[in-house]
C-alpha cells in the first residue's frame, strides 16, 4: 500500500508536474542527444551514460556518433572497432551489448516501440526500455534510476531500509509511474533525471533552488541526506601486482582471451604471476602504485620493472610495438599508466 506521503504526492501530481516541467524547460542542459533527438542517439547515450557520469560520456558521445552514425553503421562495424572507440569508458560489455542490439535491430522489419520489445535486446534493462521508448517514440514508461530513487525517496521521507539500489527501484517503479506526465513522458524522464544529477544531489543538495521543494517531506525536515535509506556497500580491499617489461621498442602485454567474460580482447600490463615473478623477491621499489574502485572493489595496483622473459609462457602475452599502441585497445587506467610510465 502506498504511504500517506505518497499519497499526497499523487494528489498534487498536476502541480509537481507543472512545476518540474517548468524547470526542465528553463534549465535542461544542451546534451548532443538531446539536439535533434533520435531513437538511435537515445540507445547510445543511454549505454554509455550506464554507471559513467555526463561529463565522461560527452566526447565519447561525439566520436561515436562522427565514426558510427546510425544502427546500421553500427551493426556493420568490425568489434574491435567498436571497441576501440568505447576505450576508457570502463565495462565494456556495454559496447559488445549495444554492438550486439544494433545488428538485432537491423534485422528487424522496424524498430521496436515498446519496452516489452525492447527487454527482448541485449544489454536492455527495464530502466533503458523505459528510457528509449518514452523518449524515442512517447511510450508512457517511467525510467527509475539512482536519480530517481533519490528525488522519490526524499519526497516521501521514505523510512524503509533498502537492500541496494536495485531493490529501492523496483520498490518506487509504481510511485513514479503515477506520477508521469502521460502527454510527455520522454520530458517527464528527463527532467527528474536532470534534477537528481544537478539539483536533487546526493551530498548537499541544492533545496533552496529546488523546483518541487514544497512537495519534499525530507525538505521539510531539513534531513534531505538521510534518503534513501540504502544499506551500506560492503568494501572488499584487494592487491595486485603489475610487471612492465620492454624489449627494445615494444612492451609486453597481456591480452585478454576473446571468450573471457570480462575485457575480451583487450590489452593490459600483465600480472607478475603471468611471467612467473615475485615483487617480494626484488629489492627495488615498485615504478608505480595505483589505487582504483571497480564495483565493490577496492584495488592497490603495483607495478614493477623485470626482465623480459626467454620465452613467453602464454600466446596470451604479446610483444606491443611501442609504435602500434594507439592502434590497438587497452583497458582505460592501463593506457594512461602506459602513457606515464613512458614518460
Amino acid at each position: 500500500m502506498p504511504s500517506a506521503r505518497s499519497r499526497a504526492l499523487i494528489a498534487a501530481k498536476a502541480d509537481f508536474q507543472h512545476a518540474l516541467h517548468r524547470w526542465y524547460r528553463a534549465s535542461a542542459r544542451p546534451l548532443p542527444w538531446r539536439e535533434h533527438p533520435s531513437a538511435y542517439k537515445t540507445v547510445v547515450s543511454e549505454f554509455m551514460l550506464q554507471q559513467t557520469q555526463v561529463k565522461t560520456v560527452l566526447p565519447y558521445f561525439a566520436r561515436w556518433l562522427a565514426e558510427l552514425p546510425d544502427f546500421a553503421a553500427l551493426a556493420a562495424a568490425p568489434e574491435a572497432r567498436v571497441l576501440k572507440l568505447w576505450e576508457g569508458l570502463g565495462y565494456y560489455s556495454r559496447a559488445r551489448n549495444l554492438h550486439r542490439l544494433a545488428q538485432a535491430v537491423v534485422a528487424l522489419p522496424a524498430l521496436p516501440r515498446t519496452p516489452a520489445e525492447w527487454l527482448e535486446l541485449p544489454g536492455v534493462g527495464p530502466y533503458t526500455a523505459a528510457a528509449i521508448t518514452s523518449i524515442a517514440f512517447g511510450q508512457p514508461a517511467a525510467c527509475v534510476d539512482g536519480n530517481v530513487v533519490r528525488i522519490l525517496a526524499r519526497l516521501t521521507a521514505d523510512p524503509t531500509p533498502f537492500r541496494d539500489s536495485a531493490s529501492a527501484a523496483k520498490a518506487f517503479t509504481e510511485l513514479a509511474t503515477e506520477l508521469l506526465l502521460p502527454s510527455a513522458p520522454g520530458n517527464h524522464n528527463q527532467a527528474m533525471m536532470e534534477l537528481g544529477a544537478t539539483v536533487c544531489l546526493r551530498q548537499s543538495p541544492l533545496c533552496l533552488t529546488c523546483p518541487v521543494r514544497t512537495f519534499c517531506a525530507a525538505a521539510r525536515a531539513g534531513e534531505p541526506e538521510a534518503y534513501p535509506r540504502l544499506a551500506a556497500r560492503q568494501i572488499e580491499q584487494r592487491a595486485v601486482a603489475r610487471v612492465w617489461c620492454r624489449q627494445g621498442d615494444s612492451l609486453l602485454l597481456h591480452r585478454t582471451p576473446a571468450g573471457a567474460r570480462r575485457l575480451a580482447d583487450l590489452h593490459e600490463l600483465p600480472l607478475a604471476s603471468h611471467i612467473g615473478f615475485d615483487p617480494a623477491a626484488s629489492s627495488a621499489a615498485p615504478l608505480a602504485r595505483k589505487r582504483r574502485a571497480i564495483t565493490r572493489f577496492q584495488i592497490t595496483e603495483t607495478i614493477h620493472a623485470a626482465p623480459a622473459p626467454r620465452k613467453l609462457p602464454s600466446a596470451e602475452l604479446v610483444w606491443v610495438p611501442l609504435a602500434r599502441l594507439d592502434a590497438i585497445t587497452l583497458s582505460g587506467p592501463h593506457r594512461r599508466w602506459v602513457a606515464e610510465l613512458l614518460q
